[in-house]
């Protein structure tokens, strides 16, 4: 019969997407921790920390969310000099130590898991947030064009200065001192953010790092801050508390690379040697309506001899196919998690996804952060 075959091929690849959204759902071993599923809550910035301190709200939001194999917080500033914006949680004071540490008893109160995202804005911030009124730092001084949230309003970044030789073990000490303060407040591992435009992703690429110094020109040196802060972090939380997230080809914040492949094929395998026990990879670009460029991430995966955290878009009938096809071991969900608190459940039940409000995604307080609907899923 004519097309027989090819129905016979369609039925098969939807036999195994099936298989791998069942996979998906199935408990998980990462590093020390029998995960509920290889479900990954997604960082996101929600600016509902005032003060930059976690809050019970913040508290009752992650809980909510506790079903995911691994929640991973939102970007949690290093230092003062890291914080790009007012609002967004830090990791750096007593007071944050001990506000993490209400989050962290809420989520492991629900059997989750826990993990905080390490982040320092580097150029992608404002005067009026850095300590003393200074430039904010970057490799090089190359101006971001984005705005910072600040008490005056949002505000253009100001023109950064260039770090200093000197000063770059300060800013590894600033990420250990973070990772362990994370230990601190309860948290299970740590994640260290060298993606989406921010500091360590500024050394990576070629756009925003116009040094010419042991951190510049070849991706070896380029790469050379993100080895020195995995390497300080590991030995603070043990490599298998640890991951880092990049995003090769993510235009965020203006960035781009002359050779991503080369650079990040060359990055991934210098963090073999520290043995992180993840990489989470953001593929793609993800601003609205941006150009996407190609690049190989099964080759990068390849690449990597830890769990593989794919990133950017996924579904569920996405990410089975995908884990069919052993394109990754993990998935992260950004956007869903927004609105589905119980994600995994509606999953798992088939139940409708509810639809994020923009409109409150970053005005504070609990509308449109802890009051999305949860459903009960069949039995």
């Amino acid at each position: 019969m004519p097309g027989f075959e090819n129905l016979r091929e369609a039925a098969g690849m939807n036999a195994r997407a099936d298989h791998g959204a069942d996979t998906l759902l199935a408990p998980y071993r990462l590093g020390p921790y029998l995960l509920k599923n290889r479900v990954v809550m997604s960082p996101m910035t929600r600016n509902r920390s005032p003060g930059e301190v976690p809050n019970p709200l913040n508290a009752e939001y992650y809980a909510q969310r506790a079903g995911a194999g691994l929640i991973v917080v939102e970007s949690t500033a290093i230092s003062q000099q890291g914080l790009g914006w007012i609002d967004s949680p830090g990791i750096y004071r007593p007071d944050q130590i001990r506000g993490w540490r209400v989050v962290t008893e809420a989520v492991h109160a629900r059997n989750g898991r826990i993990f905080v995202q390490l982040w320092h804005t580097g150029r992608c911030s404002h005067v009026s947030t850095q300590p003393g009124g200074q430039p904010p730092v970057a490799p090089s001084i190359v101006p971001s064009r984005g705005r910072s949230r600040t008490a005056q309003g949002r505000l253009e970044h100001s023109v950064p200065r260039a770090i200093e030789l000197a000063e770059m073990p300060g800013i590894v000490e600033q990420y250990r001192q973070a990772a362990a303060n994370a230990l601190d407040a309860g948290f299970d591992g740590v994640e260290v953010h060298a993606g989406n435009g921010y500091l360590i992703d500024q050394f990576l690429r070629d756009c925003t790092n116009r040094r010419i110094d042991a951190y510049g020109g070849p991706p070896e040196n380029r790469a050379r801050l993100l080895w020195e802060v995995m390497r300080a972090v590991a030995k603070t939380c043990g490599r298998e508390r640890v991951g880092v997230r990049i995003s090769p080809t993510n235009t965020h914040h203006e960035m781009h690379d002359s050779d991503p492949e080369a650079l990040f094929f060359t990055a991934v395998a210098g963090l073999n040697d520290i043995a992180p026990v993840y990489l989470h990879v953001v593929e793609g670009a993800t601003p609205p309506g941006a150009p996407q460029y190609p690049f190989n991430y099964r080759k990068l995966r390849s690449l990597f001899r830890g769990t593989y955290i794919a990133n950017n878009g996924y579904t569920l009938e996405r990410a089975g196919a995908a884990l069919a096809q052993q394109h990754a071991d993990m998935f992260a969900f950004g956007r869903l998690y927004i609105a589905n608190p119980d994600l995994v459940e509606r999953f798992r039940s088939g139940a409708p996804l509810n639809a994020p409000n923009p409109d409150t995604l970053y005005v504070g307080g609990a509308q449109g952060y802890t009051d999305y609907p949860s459903v009960v899923a069949p039995a």
